[in-house]
């Protein structure tokens, strides 16, 4: 890999892969729904969708099609909490003009009307599917119980009525807050050669003005209020066929804590494996039909969520259960020496597998990019080897044991009357 900063700020990153002759061109932003008030929840994802329609270079959305047919292009584009992407995969012939039509789209858009109009349609119609989901009830309602007033700010998705109802001018907004070269990262991987890349995109990119202001400082992310109590609550859905239970505490991040994002992979790692005390004590038990437990890596406040399917019929045995474990997780003896070095062996070997597809590791580049730092992805393995069980130990009693946390359990109508009554009363 080879990064490079422009002098109007824009972050260069290529990878070469000259295994099969096609490059890819992504443009990745500091924006999605960590940037958004309730009044702009959505609207990161809608910008997305109108990155690819017209722009000054290409009057409409059919002359911009026609353009596409014209390289060979492969194109989408992604919104999460803390970037939104935008790629374009080509024949590495066609590299040159890929990047000057990717430099259109970026700097030029044009939001028109009667196109953002349809497509206000479609994105509502994305949000539509994702409820459909059987476990939707159950994560939109563990959002809005864990981030409170700020809860816009981890939810991509959005909102109906505020999706349903943009304008051009919301657009505008969003352009003029995060789309400038100093917020941006542009990766270009493939079949190429880095030398030649940062002349090309020096010569196309190098005119593009950077901001005379930081986003960030001059519209600050707001800090997420730590929980201050235990707070359980269920969901009933006529779409689940099964219970789910979830736990979630606010974990760490990469501004404040990073030593405990490696402590929560490899923590994480081990409790997922059927081996684990964990895995034995539910699942191997009898008590619940799944237990995982993970952590999201952000750069503010990402969550440690706990994963259960409860057995039906073995509810509240389930659940008390789970508290127990969670009572041990920073025992001396809950996890073995064997286990720790094995996770960190094993989440290093998972890095490294990222780079074999070209086009899916620049995603997972530009999230780090966005998220934390490519210095973070690249030292990665070194820190993970540094992780001994006193830090995954330091970890649960800083953000698990004894600490608030959420806890959510989703059932259908049968089995509304198996609700523990700890979160009946909490309801």
């Amino acid at each position: 890999m080879f990064l490079r900063k422009l002098p109007n700020g824009l972050d260069v990153l290529v990878v070469e892969d000259n295994s099969v002759p096609l490059a890819t061109v992504m443009i990745t932003s500091k924006n999605g729904s960590y940037t958004e008030t309730p009044a702009f929840n959505g609207l990161s994802h809608l910008y997305e969708h109108m990155f690819f329609k017209a722009n000054k270079d290409y009057k409409s959305q059919e002359e911009f099609m026609d353009r596409v047919s014209e390289l060979g292009i492969d194109f989408n584009g992604s919104t999460t909490f803390e970037n939104v992407d935008y790629f374009f995969t080509l024949p590495k012939f066609n590299l040159k003009d890929g990047l000057k039509f990717m430099n259109s789209a970026i700097r030029y858009p044009k939001f028109d009307a009667k196109e953002m109009a349809r497509e206000n349609i479609v994105v509502d119609g994305e949000f539509q599917r994702q409820e459909s989901s059987p476990g939707y009830a159950l994560s939109e309602a563990m959002d809005r119980h864990l981030w409170g007033d700020l809860y816009s700010r981890k939810n991509p998705i959005g909102n109906h009525n505020v999706i349903r109802n943009a304008v051009p001018a919301q657009m505008d907004s969003i352009k003029n807050k995060y789309y400038y070269p100093n917020n941006c990262l542009l990766t270009v991987a493939g079949d190429v050669l880095h030398e030649d890349v940062f002349k090309q995109v020096t010569a196309i990119y190098g005119s593009w003005k950077s901001s005379d202001f930081d986003p960030f400082k001059k519209w600050p992310i707001p800090e997420i209020k730590p929980l201050q109590k235990i707070d359980n609550f269920f969901v009933v859905s006529n779409l689940t066929q099964v219970p789910v239970l979830e736990i979630t505490w606010i974990g760490p991040d990469t501004r404040t804590d990073i030593p405990a994002t490696y402590a929560a992979d490899v923590f994480s790692y081990i409790l997922n494996q059927n081996s684990s005390r964990l895995s034995q004590s539910l699942v191997q038990s009898g008590l619940a039909l799944q237990a995982n437990i993970g952590y999201l890596t952000l750069s503010h406040s990402g969550p440690i969520t706990l994963f259960v399917v409860p057995n039906p019929s073995k509810i509240s045995e389930c659940l008390a259960e789970v508290k127990r474990q969670i009572a041990l997780f920073d025992a001396d003896d809950y996890v073995s020496n064997e286990q720790i070095e094995t996770a960190k062996l094993k989440l290093g070997i998972r890095q490294t597998e990222e780079a074999e597809v070209t086009t899916d590791f620049v995603k997972t580049l530009s999230f780090w990019w966005a998220s934390a730092s490519i210095d973070y992805f690249t030292t990665y393995q070194e820190n993970l080897k540094k992780v001994s069980r006193a830090n995954l130990q330091e970890y649960v009693r800083k953000y698990i044991k004894n600490k608030p946390y959420c806890a959510g359990l989703l059932v259908n109508p049968q089995l509304r009357s198996q609700v523990p009554a700890e979160f009946v009363a909490s309801k």
